[in-house]
């Protein structure tokens, strides 16, 4: 994996729009999915085939945030969240075949455990130590997940902390390098679980709709579905477009 320490910290984006993300979960059959949070392999090549014919190009976070900075365009960021062991089989082998990258995001707690939150299930295995490992050395950004995937705006300060900065120092002792991102589980914070993740030491953070809290360490995403194909895909980018704005300069995509 390689580090992105440069990756902003909590300020405003100097762009109209925040970079568009996708984000996805396990990839597998999508046949029992009681969240909607499941795509086949064959329907992410194909909602990478959308992407790269529009000339966007995935990559993990850090790197976006990198290229957005610097004014680049052309690329969307990708992001798995709760580190299926699917990921290694499904989702790897499609996005290298077109040229992608992404962040996965995991629970050092749960290593080739389960999706036990999800009261409806289905269960479905978590990647072990050696295969978040192996994640990293496909070229894929490592971020932390928590450790045990909690809504943690419940939590005490002690276990707030434990999922923040004990998941980073985890993941900092399987891969051998510290995560630069967050992502909230369920997708939800507020300003004490920021405050956290900023202490933690993490260049970024991942939510779904922020709100206010719109920025960084707390960054929109776009929920990826299996019904997703090519023009709901162009109607999640064009809502995200009129949602998510900064003040400032245009920036990339702006003027398409």
């Amino acid at each position: 994996m390689t580090a992105d320490t440069s990756a902003p910290r909590a300020r405003t984006f100097p762009f109209r729009s925040q970079p568009w993300i996708l984000t996805y979960h396990s990839v597998s059959d999508p046949t029992e999915d009681p969240y909607g949070i499941t795509v086949s392999a064959d329907r992410l090549d194909e909602q990478l085939t959308w992407l790269r014919r529009r000339g966007l190009t995935g990559v993990g976070i850090a790197a976006l945030l990198r290229a957005w900075r610097a004014g680049k365009r052309g690329l969307v960021g990708l992001t798995f969240d709760d580190g299926y062991a699917d990921f290694l089989d499904e989702a790897l082998p499609v996005l290298l075949a077109h040229g992608c990258n992404a962040t996965v995001f995991v629970l050092p707690g749960r290593p080739g455990g389960s999706n036990a939150w999800d009261p409806l299930g289905p269960r479905r295995p978590l990647l072990t130590e050696e295969g978040i490992r192996t994640v990293a050395a496909a070229g894929m950004e490592v971020g932390s997940h928590g450790m045990l995937h909690r809504d943690l705006t419940a939590l005490s300060d002690d276990e707030l902390r434990r999922e923040t900065h004990g998941s980073r120092e985890a993941l900092r002792l399987i891969v051998r390098q510290a995560p630069s991102g967050f992502c909230y589980p369920y997708g939800t914070a507020d300003r004490r679980v920021v405050e956290s993740v900023r202490e933690a030491g993490y260049a970024y953070g991942c939510a779904l709709a922020p709100g206010s809290l719109s920025g960084p360490l707390a960054l929109p995403r776009t929920h990826v579905s299996h019904a997703d194909r090519g023009a709901r895909l162009r109607a999640k980018e064009v809502r995200h477009r009129l949602r998510h704005r900064s003040p400032g300069a245009m920036g990339p995509g702006d003027a398409e």
